[in-house]
């Protein structure tokens, strides 16, 4: 069993990313930005080998043709957020939820600003997918990586799911 943990960047049509993996091939982490990912763990090894599977999916999903992510997720978190994250990596590909909706799902019918927080705390962004929670009236709130990319991604999906055209109107 390995302790060692590798990172690299993930190039993606949206922009560089990065990522760690643990020794066993786990996903620790997911950036929507690469800017400043040495220093994140300053005892992560940078391989790109170990990451190489994380950047064929993403290659997949830029091109559309990949709408889940075959990862094993070991993300560190709170017994809450693990189970907001749980809840975020339910919602479909090419299709939206509520942070009111998600909290009425895993049963905090009060907690919609609970799981603003936790879904804030998502440490992999994109692949566990909390660009997928939008506001209550439709509108495109808060996300790690600006809501430029936010959109970018809702679109791309969109334009890639069955239900194309359904996100925005």
């Amino acid at each position: 069993m390995s302790d060692k943990i590798y990172w690299s960047t993930i190039k993606s049509r949206f922009g560089n990313f990065a990522a760690w993996v643990d020794g066993k091939g786990r996903l620790l982490r997911f950036h929507l930005r690469a800017k400043g990912a040495p220093g994140v763990d300053r005892d992560a090894i940078h391989d790109e080998r170990a990451l190489a599977d994380i950047q064929k999916q993403i290659a997949e999903y830029d091109a559309g043709k990949r709408k889940t992510f075959d990862v094993v997720r070991k993300a560190e978190g709170t017994e809450f957020q693990h189970e907001v994250w749980d809840a975020l990596w339910e919602i479909p590909y090419g299709e939206t939820t509520s942070y009111g909706a998600l909290a009425k799902k895993i049963g905090y019918p009060n907690g919609a600003r609970a799981i603003g927080l936790a879904n804030g705390s998502n440490p992999i962004g994109l692949i566990v997918p909390c660009h997928r929670v939008i506001g209550a009236d439709g509108s495109l709130t808060g996300y790690g990586g600006g809501l430029p990319l936010k959109k970018a991604l809702l679109m791309h999906e969109d334009a890639h799911s069955e239900r194309k055209g359904t996100l925005f109107g």
